[in-house]
């Protein structure tokens, strides 16, 4: 465990003071402007723990925040449909791109896949010191090897819950916190046809309770499952998962 990782969050400068006159006549402005777009997509930045800088988008509200972490062959936007859905739920939603993706960087670390889960990490402090009570992940393969990792290394109480769809393996499962959801089809395979289900079943049988196991049909790998027969199903036991007490 990361015991003495720190929160970092961003801080931003006070409004400069206004005349009473021009505040009366901008507050109906930004009221009426919250009704329809406050709470749609929203583009923020976070400083890694190795002072890198990640991007991502926010949408939602609720005390109950997800984290989206995409694979990679992806980037944030590939969740642009499944963060909609989870805001439409109640959820507030935070799809990042990993450093090396968009704008992101990283930082004395920079450039190892094995330092993902820093970013995880970064948009989990970000999102608590921001008002979230509960802070959930969802990883596709590369995003859910980051995310084990970062439930590995994070503070007790940091992460409620993980869904691993398809997640890179990692050395220590057993170190993972919160409630755990794997899920992966029961074709898929990597180069040489190589089924990637035992790997994962032997993650699952590794980490520690309360957990479970979602083997889906088809050979839909990760999030490519949403673009699969499985996408009801998937984006249903996703729901259910992040919904329970």
């Amino acid at each position: 465990m990361a015991a003495g990782r720190l929160n970092r969050y961003a801080h931003f400068a006070p409004l400069p003071f206004l005349p009473m006159e021009i505040s009366a006549r901008l507050i109906p402005l930004v009221l009426f402007s919250c009704l329809f777009g406050c709470s749609g997509p929203r583009l923020v930045s976070f400083p890694t723990e190795d002072k890198g800088l990640v991007y991502a988008t926010l949408q939602g509200s609720g005390d109950h925040a997800v984290v989206l972490a995409h694979g990679a062959r992806f980037d944030k936007e590939s969740w642009s449909k499944q963060a909609k859905t989870l805001s439409a739920n109640g959820f507030k939603v935070l799809a990042l791109d990993f450093r090396g993706y968009g704008n992101s960087r990283g930082g004395e670390k920079a450039g190892a896949r094995p330092n993902l889960y820093l970013d995880v990490l970064a948009a989990v402090d970000y999102l608590h010191s921001n008002g979230a009570q509960r802070v959930s992940l969802i990883g596709g393969s590369m995003g859910g090897g980051a995310v084990a990792q970062a439930a590995a290394e994070a503070m007790i109480g940091d992460i409620d819950r993980i869904i691993l769809l398809a997640g890179t393996p990692i050395a220590n499962p057993e170190k993972m916190s919160g409630h755990k959801l794997f899920i992966v089809s029961r074709g898929d395979a990597r180069g040489g046809g190589i089924l990637r289900l035992p790997g994962i079943r032997d993650q699952y049988e590794r980490a520690t309770s309360p957990k479970e196991l979602i083997i889906l049909e088809g050979s839909a790998h990760a999030q490519l499952i949403f673009d699969s027969d499985q996408s009801e199903r998937l984006m249903e036991e996703i729901i259910r998962f992040l919904s329970l007490d």
